[in-house]
């Protein structure tokens, strides 16, 4: 069984056992967070897609936190002598689907 899920405003394809680096979730490592936005859900052939949600949850575990590489931002402006050198590292969390429920 495959699903759709939003999660923090991205959308992502899961299945059960699949691990995913989603962006940072409230929580700490080892607990447990549901997501109740499923957007389609396919299980062989049949296809079942909400308007514009499923009645459902989907199941996963918070495995880290952590921060990705470094994001360099540069600004320059031609012919003044304007340059400015940005950079930032965007936190993440790794979380692993345990289970997919669909409420009918």
């Amino acid at each position: 069984m495959q699903a759709v899920v939003e999660i923090a405003g991205i959308q992502f394809e899961v299945e059960k056992d699949i691990k995913l680096t989603v962006p940072k979730l409230a929580g700490n490592p080892g607990e447990m967070v549901d997501f109740s936005n499923i957007i389609a859900i396919s299980n062989g052939n049949d296809i079942t897609v909400g308007t514009p949600y499923l009645s459902g949850t989907v199941t996963a575990k918070i495995i880290e936190h952590g921060k990705g590489d470094k994001v360099l931002v540069f600004h320059k402006k031609r012919r003044k002598g304007h340059r400015k050198l940005n950079g930032f590292r965007a936190q993440f969390s790794n979380i692993e689907i345990t289970n997919i429920n669909l409420n009918n």
